[in-house]
């Protein structure tokens, strides 16, 4: 089974789906079966490398929203990432063009570790205050999950995942994602948002049935029907 994920590094709510997927993922009796691939997705495009001001300023401005109404927004999704085990800390984080993240998950993905960085990512940005568009904290990320320091900044020096980025992006548009998180199972199924873990199971199971129909094993030609049809029902047994 196929698992696609659009998701933006500089978005809280990716980080709780995140969670509730991979704790769904982690009770489907079938999950060795799954390949889950992380796709990039860029809430805000134009935000500059560096922004000199804080979240609350900047969702402030963005959404034309009054300061206390935006404080409400973080106490609410603080609230709601708790019992996912995240501990978001809007005080503190850097808000930053998330491209260059984006750029190095495609190259730890290449090498296998794409899930490791993703999440050192989130919770860099949302639990740890840390600037995710400057170049030493994306090189402690990426070699701390395995990969080469001077593999990593050949790659964002020259821009060896930059189309890979865009085309993630591209791909998102023509599906008509507006909005992430967004999980896409074996194209077929697409669910928007950070959705309640039991939801993720149910995607998951009815997903699995469909693609992996029961198949009825017919009596063996000549089998008295007596021992074919050895079965209780509604109306009773057979006998």
């Amino acid at each position: 089974m196929e698992i696609d994920i659009w998701s933006d590094i500089a978005c809280p709510w990716c980080f709780i789906g995140k969670r509730r997927f991979e704790a769904a993922l982690a009770d489907f009796p079938h999950r060795d079966a799954v390949t889950v691939t992380w796709h990039s997705f860029q809430l805000d495009p134009t935000l500059p490398e560096h922004y000199d001001g804080t979240e609350l300023d900047y969702l402030a401005t963005r959404k034309g929203l009054a300061p206390e109404q935006v404080r409400q927004m973080f106490d609410h999704v603080r609230e709601v990432a708790a019992p996912e085990g995240l501990d978001y800390d809007f005080d503190t984080l850097v808000v930053a063009n998330s491209f260059a993240g984006h750029e190095l998950l495609h190259l730890a993905t290449a090498n296998g570790v794409g899930a490791i960085v993703k999440e050192a990512l989130l919770s860099a940005h949302f639990e740890h205050g840390e600037d995710i568009g400057a170049r030493e904290v994306l090189l402690r990320i990426g070699t701390e999950a395995g990969l080469d320091a001077d593999t990593i900044s050949t790659a964002l020096d020259e821009g060896t995942y930059r189309d890979a980025v865009r085309a993630d992006i591209d791909e998102a548009h023509r599906l008509g994602i507006r909005g992430v998180p967004f999980f896409v199972i074996d194209r077929k199924y697409g669910i928007s948002g950070a959705q309640p873990t039991e939801l993720f199971g149910e995607a998951l199971d009815q997903a699995w049935r469909e693609s992996h129909p029961l198949v009825m094993l017919q009596p063996t030609p000549g089998t008295a029907p007596a021992e074919a049809d050895l079965a209780c029902g509604p109306d009773g047994c057979a006998i």
